[in-house]
């Protein structure tokens, strides 16, 4: 027909013919010329009459195959049929293109992420080998201070491989949707206070911003992940004075972590809950930000970054129903 206009245009559902038939799911004919709040281009390229059904896979409206003619016609049932059979075959053949390349896409995730976390791993595993090679093959030669260095080493490379697998099997979970989120009433100072002591050898680094009876409807394991990383990170790669601010608003509870260092550098930020990202010369797996961020999603919520300059500020965000609101008993 010729309506080369439309071409790549996204249409918002319910608006316009298309994406009223999108929205309804359903066959939809109408004469142009009567329903003139449509799609100027219809008449544009005086179209008549149009026939639009839905592309439906398991119900979701994946898009809108119409037909239009240049002469007023009345459809018959046995043509709105035959275009439902074709709209049928092609949502069809567009599922199964969508799911080809989502395997492509995950085969590609999976090999980069094996080959990233094999990386990862042999660094500390193989640091904590030599140590252990080391004292066996010559503990006698070696001094007691190389001994209690080497020592000192394999503790800390076997404290990173640690971590690291520990990262390694959060992610396989949260991969396999097999984190089970269990809300429950909290009240948030009490909450955020057991998260930062358990988070830091001293606690007295961060000041805590929060109401004595603010309270939400929070999982307690999504809240150590987030804020123990969040806080953990301030400490790390920020500079005091680190503070967490809680409060329910837009119905949602937003727990924010600010400190008040170099911030997240430019180059990174638009990656930073990528997968293994981190800037040039810091140390870490990278894998943090991501987990956490996969954590709050899987409650509901997620974690957005805000850059701003002084220093970095995070804040999770939890979507909180309105019986969710109330203090805990």
């Amino acid at each position: 027909l010729g309506i080369e206009e439309e071409v790549g245009v996204r249409v918002p559902l319910g608006a316009g013919f298309a994406g009223r038939v999108a929205a309804e799911a359903r066959p939809m004919v109408i004469d142009v010329d009567e329903y003139p709040v449509y799609n100027p281009i219809l008449r544009q390229k005086k179209l008549k009459s149009m026939l639009g059904v839905p592309l439906l896979v398991r119900g979701v409206s994946l898009g809108v195959l119409h037909v239009g003619t240049l002469t007023p016609r009345r459809f018959t049932q046995d043509e709105v049929e035959l275009l439902q059979i074709v709209a049928e075959r092609v949502a069809i053949a567009i599922e199964r293109a969508q799911l080809h390349e989502e395997l492509i896409q995950l085969d590609q995730l999976k090999l980069n992420f094996v080959a990233i976390a094999s990386h990862e791993l042999r660094t500390p595993a193989t640091s904590v080998y030599g140590v252990l090679k080391t004292l066996a093959d010559r503990s006698e030669e070696l001094t007691d201070e190389l001994r209690d260095e080497l020592l000192r080493v394999g503790v800390e490379q076997g404290e990173r491989l640690r971590r690291l697998l520990e990262e390694l099997l959060d992610l396989s979970r949260l991969d396999a949707r097999a984190i089970n989120v269990d809300p429950r009433p909290l009240v948030l100072k009490t909450a955020l206070t057991d998260v930062v002591h358990g988070a830091l050898a001293t606690s007295d680094a961060v000041e805590l911003d929060i109401p004595d009876n603010l309270a939400a409807v929070v999982d307690p394991l999504v809240l150590d992940r987030v804020v123990s990383n969040l806080v953990a990170n301030a400490v790390r790669y920020g500079a005091p004075p680190i503070r967490i601010v809680a409060q329910q608003r837009d119905r949602h509870l937003r727990v924010a972590v600010e400190d008040s260092g170099p911030g997240v550098p430019k180059e990174l930020e638009g990656r930073i809950f990528e997968r293994f990202a981190r800037g040039g010369g810091e140390a870490g797996h990278g894998l943090g930000l991501a987990i956490a961020r996969a954590y709050a999603q899987a409650h509901g919520g997620d974690l957005v970054y805000d850059s701003r300059p002084g220093g970095a500020r995070f804040e999770l965000l939890i979507p909180q129903e309105r019986n969710g609101l109330s203090k805990p008993a």
